[in-house]
């Protein structure tokens, strides 16, 4: 039986790398050993190396570290080799950019079926990202939702911060979501696929938080049985997330720098030092510099920590969020067979008009006593929490709204600098009023943005 045109054209070593570099995916080949025999004309876009520079060497080696990050599935050379895998990936191009990616992962099988290599498919997806960050499209970032500038612009430095492994330190209020922003700086990093460890420092016991941090050896005090990694250790090629780290005593901050400048340790009771990889996260709703100031935190150990700081916003800040937030609480809590609750317009200006001391957390826990006393129907004013409720007889006092449009709602930001409060008082309205027109439409901020 002859060839079909399209076998014979195929069976064209040329004309197979040519079809191949047509291709809007970049692709990647190499074998069991790690030795790449093809990259395509898009893999050498995506990655910023040439052709040359890639083929017949070690991935690890042509890329300078794992491509894959933690997620590699040749770390070792005894790996388990999957029929199909796919996942993201963040890659450090060759001049230091970071750029985001899907990769599709299939084995490459010889005549016997026999694994003799794989063949990735990479999809570039970074300036779809831009654009939704920029624009607040997908409506938050991993698990935190916000469309509020100040959220975009932590979205964008949690992309930024990808290719690095520099500490990050978060501060912000209590509920305002540090370890959700701890976590998304771990997934969006090459660190993903490896352990995410939260440790809470100020909910540890005195006598035993060394050891959680560090572990202990058999007999090293009462109860210790058996050996026990710490959290360190269990966190090796991951993240460790210090919540709470202004609670830590004097004697640990000592032996948390210690780590932090040498990345070893001993286990409580042992001898042996113990080398880990680990990537530093840590969070506060204190201040950090003003407890260095009262000389309750070291300052050497400020300055390891706070080496890439960010700050959440209160939500009294992001207003413009609540009815975003509400909306997702909502539709996950799970009501069963019937469908998800919904709010009042009027419930809704009552949480647009409250100062929200507890944040997104106080937020959540207002909506699951809603839902509680509406039945899971439709939360009315009067289901709201009494802290909340109070303030119903300020709006019924209120006269007819004003009605506001989009040129006058972007003078008035432009010429108050975007302080929403003082533009508020210039159109003559409520803050909540000016808080849902910005809701309803979310291209005026995004011309600030």
């Amino acid at each position: 039986m002859t060839e079909t045109p399209i076998k014979q054209l195929l069976s064209n070593e040329t004309n197979l790398v040519r079809v191949l570099d047509s291709l809007k995916e970049g692709i990647i080949a190499h074998d069991l050993n790690r030795k790449i025999f093809y990259f395509n004309r898009e893999a050498e876009r995506i990655t910023g190396y040439a052709r040359g520079e890639i083929l017949n060497k070690d991935c690890h080696e042509a890329f300078g570290e794992p491509f894959c990050g933690e997620r590699c599935l040749f770390r070792s050379q005894d790996s388990d080799v999957p029929d199909t895998a796919e996942y993201p990936i963040t890659i450090l191009t060759k001049d230091g950019h970071t750029r985001n990616a899907e990769m599709s992962v299939s084995s490459i099988l010889d005549e016997s079926g026999k694994p003799v290599g794989v063949l990735a498919f990479i999809k570039d997806i970074t300036e779809m990202l831009q654009f939704q960050l920029k624009n607040g499209a997908s409506g938050g970032y991993g698990n935190i939702i916000g469309r509020d500038r100040q959220m975009l612009m932590i979205f964008q430095q949690i992309r930024d911060l990808a290719a690095y492994d520099f500490p990050v330190h978060v501060s912000g209020e209590t509920g305002t979501g540090k370890e959700l922003i701890a976590e998304a700086i771990h997934h969006a990093s090459r660190r993903d696929g490896a352990p995410f460890v939260p440790i809470n420092c100020g909910a540890l016991p005195e006598g035993l938080i060394e050891s959680e941090l560090f572990g202990h050896v058999k007999g090293a005090f009462s109860g210790a049985i058996r050996d026990k990694k710490g959290r360190f250790e269990l966190a090796d090629g991951g993240t460790v997330f210090l919540d709470e780290v202004a609670e830590l005593s004097k004697d640990m901050q000592v032996k948390l720098l210690r780590f932090l400048q040498t990345g070893k340790f001993e286990r409580v009771g042992g001898e042996e030092t113990v080398s880990v990889n680990v990537r530093i996260i840590s969070a506060t709703n204190s201040d950090l510099k003003k407890e260095v100031k009262k000389k309750n935190f070291r300052e050497d150990l400020y300055y390891r920590l706070n080496v890439i700081p960010i700050h959440l916003p209160p939500l009294r800040n992001r207003k413009t969020d609540i009815p975003l937030l509400v909306e997702n609480y909502l539709t996950q809590v799970n009501m069963g067979d019937r469908p998800p609750a919904a709010i009042s317009r009027d419930a809704l200006s009552l949480m647009m008009d409250y100062e929200w001391p507890g944040n997104v957390r106080q937020l959540q826990n207002v909506l699951q006593y809603a839902i509680v006393k509406s039945n899971g129907r439709m939360i009315a004013p009067e289901h709201l929490p009494p802290e909340l409720g109070v303030l119903e007889k300020i709006m019924l006092r209120r006269g007819p709204a004003k009605k506001l449009d989009l040129v006058s709602v972007r003078a008035a930001l432009e010429k108050t600098g975007y302080n929403k409060a003082k533009a508020a008082r210039h159109l003559g309205v409520g803050r909540a009023t000016l808080y849902r027109f910005l809701g309803e439409h979310p291209e005026v901020e995004e011309a600030f943005c």
